[in-house]
């Protein structure tokens, strides 16, 4: 209880201090943001409405198996934070949080996922896959529910999808970075990514929205130079210094997968010393403690943040709902915010409520 109304008090204090930004809708500046639902009881008020009328767990037990692309990372264990906190409020739900040693170790996860499948331990399902088709066809057939979170999982015995709407969260990126790159002094303004794995559904979905936002911003979004990073700073590095090679007249945005890519690619523009990209806007994706360090001391511009604990904790919200017979919407959104100089230590402070160091 002590977890759940100290982020009571921070979800009464961001509210003041960010602004919506979830489906699809605002298409604000830099400092277009959203307040997230920023508590275990603010998430679960909100995917009451979401999952049609889901929270109240009622007097029956249930074991919710919870199998995440890793646990070995902080974006992750804000996920867990989030799944524990639902079981932390509900002591009749058994949640197990899991996950393979990294976001490459697909044979590991897939293990995961058909010994928990046939274990008949668990009630009900919520995975976060590393391969949606593989996954997809691991599920085939079963008849608990099983939710899928973070990252979509097209299959018929999915019941929702819990997470992000990455493409539409990407965009608000694009126009604030746009609205940021504007502001430092380009007249014209270029923008470049550094995307995810390539095929990967959540990694093209941002690459799609952050090309719209930038776009609708009166931006030039350079498609056919999109880099692969395969969100691995070290790639990240590598794509950046081509794209220093291949642009000497600078770039005015990069927009990055994710944080670490944003931070690393900010690091080897001043580690070259290159005085075309002084004034590049860096934007990540997650908004996690890292982010929002970096945004202070001015190694990230900018950071598209979801929601991770809300994601977690509605996920699992959603998987008790659907075992007490209630029919959730395909789709549950987890939130999120743009973080930028502005809120970024905010967003610092609610997350140290979260996951206290």
């Amino acid at each position: 209880m002590k977890r759940k109304v100290l982020s009571v008090i921070m979800s009464a204090m961001m509210v003041a201090l960010l602004a919506g930004c979830s489906g699809g809708g605002n298409a604000g500046g830099a400092a277009s943001s959203a307040a997230p639902a920023a508590s275990s009881e603010a998430a679960g008020a909100a995917s009451s409405e979401d999952a049609g009328g889901a929270g109240d767990a009622g007097d029956a037990s249930y074991s919710v198996d919870v199998i995440l692309k890793t646990l070995a990372s902080e974006y992750w264990s804000y996920v867990k934070a989030g799944c524990d906190a639902y079981a932390e409020e509900h002591p009749n739900i058994t949640v197990d949080v899991k996950g393979p040693a990294s976001e490459q170790s697909y044979d590991e996860q897939q293990n995961m996922i058909e010994t928990d499948l046939a274990s008949g331990a668990y009630d009900a399902f919520v995975i976060a896959p590393l391969q949606g088709e593989q996954v997809a066809t691991l599920i085939a057939g079963q008849t608990a529910p099983i939710l899928a979170v973070d990252t979509n999982i097209v299959a018929p015995e999915v019941l929702s999808f819990v997470g992000t709407a990455n493409e539409d969260a990407a965009k608000e990126g694009g126009l604030a970075a746009v609205a940021a790159a504007k502001e430092a002094g380009w007249e014209e303004v270029t923008a470049i990514c550094i995307a995810g794995t390539q095929g990967d559904s959540t990694a093209q979905a941002r690459l799609d929205g952050y090309q719209k936002g930038v776009e609708e911003a009166g931006g030039t979004f350079l498609a056919n130079e999109t880099q692969w990073g395969e969100s691995n700073p070290e790639k990240a590095v590598a794509a950046m210094e081509a794209i220093m090679q291949n642009h000497p007249e600078g770039v005015a945005i990069i927009v990055c997968h994710n944080d670490d890519s944003a931070i690393a690619a900010a690091k080897a523009v001043r580690d070259s010393g290159n005085e075309a990209f002084a004034n590049t806007i860096f934007c990540g994706f997650d908004g996690t403690k890292t982010a929002c360090r970096a945004i202070i001391a001015g190694d990230e511009t900018m950071s598209v943040a979801q929601e991770a604990f809300d994601m977690g904790y509605k996920a699992v919200e959603a998987a008790v709902a659907a075992l007490n017979g209630e029919t959730l919407d395909p789709f549950i959104d987890s939130g999120c915010s743009v973080v930028d100089s502005s809120n970024a230590q905010s967003r610092l402070d609610q997350l140290n409520v979260y996951y206290p160091e």
